[in-house]
């Protein structure tokens, strides 16, 4: 369905389950960013109603998501690190295409979202799969169904507002850049790591 190039090795649950701490803090600053692109479009494309409408929602599921991983921070006697540096976000947004038309950028800037979704959907169900603790295991599925939905939105809007841009073209470039991209990743305790 997400249309990945590259699943990730199971074995990488095994690295985030090895430090909690870290990859809950990562996960949650993940959330905030979800959460902050969303309103970024919602104030640049205002004049799509429906956009803002389903895009404010998924801002708020977003934080309602970073609170619900500060909660699991918190019952558990860890502390949420200082945000940091995505490298692998950063590789996408170098990605994007910032120099044609509005609607390009417009386009490019769903895009973007739709692939940082996907990916965390997918990691959210190798976590779900293969990390030993039951609580967490539970917790990211019900995450994954979610980034799922949102994965879908944002590919959706990009089909409906696409003036001058080949979603379904521009959506396989990414495909393949992303799918090169990760094989660099997933040694770490980060989502994207």
């Amino acid at each position: 369905m997400l249309g990945l190039k590259l699943l990730t090795d199971p074995r990488w649950a095994d690295i985030a389950e090895s430090n909690l701490e870290e990859i809950l803090s990562d996960h949650a600053w993940c959330e905030q960013k979800a959460a902050s692109n969303a309103i970024t479009l919602i104030t640049q494309n205002s004049e799509h109603q429906d956009l803002v409408e389903e895009l404010t929602a998924i801002a708020i599921e977003e934080m309602q998501h970073f609170q619900m991983v500060i909660d699991i921070i918190k019952q558990r006697g860890y502390t949420l690190s200082r945000e940091r540096k995505d490298d692998y976000v950063g590789r996408l947004v170098k990605f994007s295409k910032k120099d044609g038309s509005r609607n390009q950028a417009f386009i490019d800037r769903l895009l973007f979202a739709a692939m940082i979704e996907a990916r965390s959907c997918e990691r959210f169900r190798v976590l779900s799969l293969n990390i030993k603790d039951a609580e967490l295991a539970k917790f990211y599925h019900e995450l994954m169904v979610s980034e799922a939905g949102h994965y879908t939105a944002f590919l959706n809007f990009a089909r409906k507002y696409s003036i001058d841009v080949d979603v379904d073209k521009r959506w396989k470039e990414w495909l393949d850049f992303e799918g090169e991209l990760i094989q660099s990743f997933g040694t770490k305790e980060a989502i994207h790591g």
